[in-house]
């Protein structure tokens, strides 16, 4: 992943979309631009299945997505979801982003602080 060095969590995603301040600031202390982003394949289901999405809000998120790196649930998320769920309160799609962080070695850049503390131990 030569270049990425965040992941983005989906509030944090819907926050750059809709131009939510705590999630553009969040994204400028970083300087955390589409390139050096990825995002989950959860991510990507949440975000494109809210009810009622418009079709230039999909474009909009799929623009957006195609400047960032895509990952894949691996069997080492798997594991390392399955370690999460069995130690901590933590619902699965949240469990899923935030093993993907830990297994890619990237940074978890999200508005959840529960989450956030789950990814930092």
């Amino acid at each position: 992943m030569s270049g990425t060095d965040f992941l983005l969590d989906s509030n944090v995603l819907i926050g750059l979309l809709n131009g939510h301040a705590p999630a553009l600031e969040l994204l400028e202390q970083h300087r955390a631009t589409p390139a050096r982003c990825a995002y989950s394949c959860i991510t990507r289901m949440e975000v494109l299945s809210w009810t009622g999405i418009t079709p230039q809000q999909e474009d909009a998120v799929i623009g957006l997505l195609a400047d960032m790196e895509h990952l894949p649930i691996t069997e080492a998320v798997e594991n390392a979801t399955i370690r999460l769920r069995r130690t901590r309160k933590i619902k699965l799609p949240d469990a899923i982003i935030a093993a993907t962080a830990l297994t890619s070695g990237l940074k978890l850049l999200t508005l959840d602080s529960d989450l956030a503390r789950v990814v930092l131990g």
